[in-house]
């Protein structure tokens, strides 16, 4: 299946990802000579640490709140998903032996729960429509030719191809093949391109010593509010009771960056979890700015009134034990000591002494929580690339670049990008499958 040195196509694929893969498909099944060219070993690398291994494939949300999900940027997916969305794609997998199974949140799995079952799929595709595809071969180089088409130059030679698809990736986790290659490509073809940055990715904060101490522990059920201030100037009591933000139909308004609940954890630099990797990308964006902090809300099922009669209830009745071993009962014992040690209290003292400056201390910390965010980690270690060619120089409709005709770009190296829940992946098997089609009809309409 794989071919070394020179050789021609109607259709070149740069890159065997999500969208690659796709595109190489569609263009082959549309009667197109196709040439799939990947830098690694190995299509769909990315495909195989999705979902931690499991391949989050789409979500079952309505299309509206699919579209959401990506911010602005979204309006311009209407006419790929009018093509090709998930009822397509569930369809085009189950045609081909894979069933899928919707989980919490919508999510939309291999019934199996195996990532590999979804690339093994599409390299017994790729065969099938007899695709060639040709490994070890990171490309240098994307001219265009006199007279039509372009010249590919890669590791294992030089090609020719009527059209090409450029699908090479953003430039997170770089040991899968994706480190900005694509972008570079673009760029000197003229497309300007987006500031790459990190989407999807934990946050380091300045009270590392905390969050070390706090290494490990994850909390359910919490709430997160990013503040375009210093946490010593955000008001605790200002923690939305809502979501705000990216997919919400409600946005934030100044100071406030963003407002999550959900699932929260700590790590030895900062912040990590499902909450903060949605929040991350508005935190990213806001930190060029100036400051950012989270405030989080521990018991966000609770009032400070309502905290506040129960602890002092918890005390009155318990009030000769230990206070750790009352404040325990609030939260995960891992949780428990270090957040005594920062309201100044000893957690071996009898209850009854706290004092009332001491609760509220305590009450403080479990509805506001604050950590100063210094930066986020760096993009290779992103779950997704945010930036990549700009919208407005591809035709939404056929994915051709208004810059360089003949040049179609699908996937991550679009300035698209998503929350966590299938769909990232959506996005590049749509925006693929209609860019091999529409590189197809080019290539034979111009044969």
């Amino acid at each position: 299946m794989s071919h070394a040195g020179s050789a021609d196509a109607d259709v070149l694929v740069i890159g065997g990802g999500a969208a690659g893969m796709m595109a190489s498909s569609a263009a082959a099944r549309a009667g197109a000579r196709v040439l799939l060219v990947e830098k690694t070993g190995r299509c769909g690398r990315k495909i195989l640490v999705s979902g931690k291994g499991r391949c989050n494939l789409t979500n079952a949300a309505e299309l509206r709140d699919f579209i959401a999900m990506y911010g602005l940027n979204g309006r311009f997916l209407h006419s790929a998903f009018s093509r090709f969305f998930r009822p397509e794609l569930l369809a085009f997998l189950r045609s081909r032996g894979l069933e899928t199974r919707t989980e919490r949140g919508g999510r939309i799995f291999p019934a199996s729960g195996d990532a590999r079952d979804v690339v093994r799929l599409f390299e017994r595709e790729l065969a099938a429509a007899g695709v060639r595809v040709l490994r070890h071969a990171p490309v240098s180089s994307l001219v265009p030719r006199d007279g039509g088409g372009f010249r590919v130059e890669s590791g294992q030679g030089r090609f020719a191809a009527a059209t090409v698809v450029l699908a090479a990736g953003g430039a997170s986790w770089p040991e899968t093949g994706s480190a900005g290659d694509g972008f570079t490509l673009a760029a000197a073809l003229g497309h300007a391109v987006v500031r790459p940055r990190p989407a999807l990715v934990p946050l380091v904060v300045r009270e590392r010593a905390l969050a070390r101490s706090l290494g490990g522990v994850d909390l359910r059920n919490v709430r997160a509010a990013a503040f375009a201030r210093e946490a010593a100037e955000v008001d605790g009591a200002s923690i939305p009771a809502r979501d705000y933000g990216r997919g919400e139909r409600k946005q934030p308004r100044p100071p406030l960056v963003e407002s999550r609940f959900g699932e929260l954890g700590f790590t030895p630099f900062g912040l990590g979890g499902p909450v903060i990797l949605m929040m991350s990308l508005a935190v990213v964006d806001a930190l060029a700015s100036g400051p950012v902090s989270i405030l989080i809300d521990l018991k966000p099922a609770l009032s400070r009134e309502q905290l506040r009669r129960r602890l002092q209830a918890d005390l009155d009745l318990r009030g000769g034990r230990s206070l750790l071993s009352i404040w325990k009962e609030y939260l995960p014992l891992r949780a428990a000591r270090p957040l005594l040690e920062l309201a100044g209290l000893d957690g071996s003292a009898p209850a009854r002494g706290i004092g009332a400056a001491g609760r509220e201390r305590l009450i403080g910390l479990l509805k506001a929580l604050p950590f100063n965010v210094e930066r986020p980690l760096p993009l290779a270690r992103a779950i997704v690339t945010a930036g990549g060619v700009a919208l407005d120089e591809i035709d939404p409709r056929t994915l051709e670049s208004r810059k360089a005709p003949g040049l179609f770009l699908a996937g991550e190296v679009i300035d698209l990008d998503a929350d966590t829940g299938g769909y990232n992946l959506q996005a590049a098997f749509s925006t693929g499958h209609v860019a091999g089609e529409n590189a197809a009809r080019g290539a034979l309409s111009s044969g």
